[in-house]
């Protein structure tokens, strides 16, 4: 057996803060070869990505890969913005639609990373959170890390 060459390229922490996160996925992309070596790189952005259907594919939008630095100008490089593509199987794809448009849910990428040398993205079907939400939250992780530190404290006597 080989060694897996698994490595987390961008992680997205404010969809983590900024969501309720229900169902996750793993799809690949389709890239363009100055992207990946952009994406290897770790020169990218998907704080501000999600994704969107479109005649029955899902798509990624926003994720900012600057174009590579040695990839011969306007030419060879590639677009910084364009929408990508998601790569899942077909009842996949028809059961994130489905409940995107029924309960009105969000298509968020979590982490950006390479699996046995392809691109992956994890992505998560999520429900926005209210400010009071967000506070909730923020308070019980507090809560949470009290507790445990005060069992620690409890532990070391």
């Amino acid at each position: 057996m080989g060694e897996t060459n698994d490595r987390t390229v961008a992680t997205n922490r404010r969809a983590r803060h900024e969501y309720d996160l229900l169902d996750t996925w793993e799809a690949g992309l389709v890239l363009r070869g100055s992207e990946v070596k952009s994406i290897r790189d770790a020169k990218v952005q998907i704080s501000e990505a999600f994704g969107r259907e479109t005649n029955g594919e899902l798509w990624l939008v926003g994720m900012h890969v600057p174009p590579y630095a040695m990839s011969g100008g306007e030419t060879m490089g590639h677009e910084p913005d364009r929408p990508r593509k998601f790569l899942l199987h077909r009842a996949e794809i028809r059961r994130i639609i489905e409940r995107m448009n029924l309960e009105g849910l969000t298509l968020v990428p979590l982490k950006l990373y390479f699996k046995d040398g392809n691109a992956k993205v994890e992505i998560a079907l999520a429900r926005g959170r209210k400010l009071h939400d967000k506070r909730q939250s923020l308070a019980s992780k507090e809560a949470d890390r009290e507790a445990d530190r005060a069992m620690g404290a409890v532990r070391r006597r």
